[in-house]
Order: structure tokens, then C-alpha cells, then sequence
């Protein structure tokens, strides 16, 4: 696995995670989803990432998109 694909991988489990929570626990933890979907939206116009800083120290190789 790429590194594009572990940050997709990790957002979409995030949102998951959210939805879920906000479900049966509270529905502050769609502050989580807005948060993910802001980060990405940002990191596509940037190309700053901090998750995809931590996965690439964690050893995953570099995709296209992440350099």
C-alpha cells in the first residue's frame, strides 16, 4: 500500500468512525467529519498533510500525490 492510499484509507475510516459515534453517542462527533473533510480539502490545494507526514516516518513508501 502507497501512502495515497493509507491516507484515503485513513480518512474514510475516520468518517466511518464519525458518522458512527454521532449516531449512538452524540452528534458532536460530526465536528470529526468536518475536520477530516476540511483537512483533505486543504491538503489538496497545499499538498501539507500531517497524517501523510506520520505514515511516511512510519515507513509506508511515497505514492503521486504525497512526494
Amino acid at each position: 500500500m502507497n501512502l495515497d492510499r493509507a491516507i484515503f484509507a485513513f480518512a474514510g475510516v475516520l468518517i466511518l468512525l464519525s458518522v458512527a459515534l454521532s449516531h449512538y453517542v452524540s452528534p458532536w462527533w460530526l465536528l470529526l467529519t468536518l475536520f477530516v473533510g476540511a483537512n483533505l480539502l486543504q491538503a489538496s490545494f497545499t499538498g501539507f498533510c500531517p497524517a501523510a507526514m506520520v505514515f511516511s516516518k512510519l515507513g509506508v513508501k511515497s505514492g503521486c500525490a504525497f512526494k
